[in-house]
């Protein structure tokens, strides 16, 4: 590795450790769970996957989206159950990389991909507002007049300093400032050190206490199949996303698996579950994280905060942590998106819209869920509406009828419509040249067909089926001569 890579991913894991510390405490919170099982989760999923992940530059940790899913199953039965989900959530994320499934994140049309970056943009800027909070009232007068001006500090510095230098990571250079602003003149601003206390030793080995029998994988099952879906759709996306950014390819089985394996071991070590982290896979990638270093360096500098640094640590201003995000936010959100809603098909515009709301107000399985299926339903619209016959008279008085598209469920209806079994002449052929069958649907159709020119007493004939869809009819037993 070239010596500017080297210092460029030090600093940049340096940048996104700092931005980690908050995000994973803050969804241990929300999960009720002890801060410095969010901190472990951390360490030990960005670390691993840094190392053997198939995405260099992209960040894991232990992630909201993950929190959200299991906050049930802890508050029902405990932290032990939790462990044993995130093992048995591990394990299907490495099934999945092994059968090389990653490959149907392609299946993901690009609007819900815009909707999905849309939406992820705006949970991170409202994650920031609780921290405008106190004892769950909203701050006001000063404080809130010094929380304003810290968090404004910051997104200046980060904005303004590359047109000065790009020598250090912005976010760096502005969270050390402000935290070093903070400290000179002594102002009364929340600090890390607010929201939890991060100090600990090392993780320990230990095996969840449950009853290892059926009842408890009855359990702990659905929330593991439901973290690691939403686990494994969020890291497929934001691999994606990094791709276009670095203009590079990743290797999404590859980082499956990788990442099953980082949960399993953060179980195993009393962490939370995680997956692929947007906001500071941005942080990291802004300020020139490229390599796998970076997420090494971000993942054991959380272990470093936790064992040895947290007295400095915890005296970070929040506000400039809620600056970098704010930033973050700002240019994760696909602004382009906005500019193409009237230029693009009502139908694309529809999913951008949908993925982005639903993200926010539910969460991201549930979103892209939807966009898929909105986009697959008018992808079905619109092939059906595609499908169209020319007719010709024959010289022997036969008739010809030639049909273009794609046969399938969809298009079954249109398919059939073409036909006039009552009114055509006693000899029909279907020229199937450019006519493709998909699914069964299209078998019955033709089938169906079939019987009705046959009712009428008449023959169809069908030529230049292609091997597939032959292979097709005769494993369906239709007959097609």
């Amino acid at each position: 590795m070239k010596p500017k890579s080297l210092r460029a991913d030090v600093l940049a894991g340096l940048t996104t450790s700092f931005a980690l510390v908050p995000e994973c405490i803050a969804f241990a919170l929300v999960a009720h769970l002890n801060p410095l099982m969010g901190l472990y989760g951390a360490f030990i999923i960005c670390t691993l996957t840094a190392l053997f992940g198939g995405r260099p530059g992209m960040v894991s940790g232990a992630a909201g989206s993950m929190a959200v899913v299991i906050v049930a199953l802890v508050v029902q039965h405990g932290v032990q159950y939790l462990l044993a989900t995130v093992l048995l959530g591990g394990l299907i994320m490495v099934a999945f990389g092994l059968l090389r499934l990653g490959k149907l994140v392609r299946m993901v049309p690009h609007p819900v991909m815009l909707g999905f970056v849309n939406g992820l943009a705006i949970i991170i800027a409202l994650a920031q507002l609780e921290h405008f909070k106190a004892g769950g009232a909203w701050l006001s007068g000063m404080p809130l007049y010094l929380m304003l001006g810290l968090v404004a500090a910051t997104m200046a510095i980060v904005y303004l300093l590359p047109r000065l230098t790009r020598a250090v990571p912005p976010a760096l250079v502005a969270i050390l400032g402000v935290g070093l602003l903070v400290w000179l003149l002594g102002l009364p601003t929340r600090t890390l050190g607010d929201m939890a206390r991060i100090a600990g030793g090392l993780p320990v080995l230990a095996v969840p206490d449950v009853p290892w029998s059926l009842e408890t994988l009855g359990i702990i099952a659905p929330y593991a199949v439901l973290m690691a879906l939403v686990g494994l759709l969020e890291t497929l996306l934001t691999l994606n996303l990094t791709d276009e950014i670095t203009e590079s390819r990743g290797y999404p089985d590859r980082e499956c698996a990788a990442l099953g394996a980082a949960n399993l071991v953060s179980g195993l070590f009393g962490g939370m579950g995680g997956c692929a982290m947007i906001g500071q896979t941005m942080i990291n990638l802004s300020s020139g994280g490229r390599g796998r270093l970076s997420g090494v360096v971000a993942g054991v500098m959380i272990l470093l905060f936790v064992l040895f640094l947290s007295p400095l640590i915890e005296r970070i201003p929040l506000a400039a942590l809620v600056g970098v995000m704010f930033v973050v936010a700002q240019r994760t959100f696909a602004w382009a998106s906005l500019r193409v809603l009237d230029k693009v098909p009502l139908n694309d515009a529809l999913v951008i819209l949908v993925v982005t709301v639903v993200t926010v107000f539910t969460d991201l399985a549930t979103a892209v869920l939807c966009g898929i299926v909105v986009a697959a339903l008018n992808f079905a619209w619109q092939q059906a509406r595609e499908l169209y016959a020319d007719t010709h008279q024959e010289a022997d008085g036969s008739k010809l009828y030639r049909l273009h598209g794609t046969l399938f469920f969809a298009s079954t209806t249109p398919f059939l419509d073409q036909f006039d079994p009552a009114g055509d002449p006693p000899q029909v052929t279907l020229d199937c040249r450019h006519l493709s069958f998909v699914d069964y649907s299209a078998i019955a159709a033709l089938k169906t067909l079939r019987e009705r020119y046959a009712k009428a007493g008449k023959h169809l004939r069908v030529l230049h089926l292609s091997e597939r869809c032959r292979q097709l009819l005769k494993r369906a037993g239709v007959h097609h001569e």
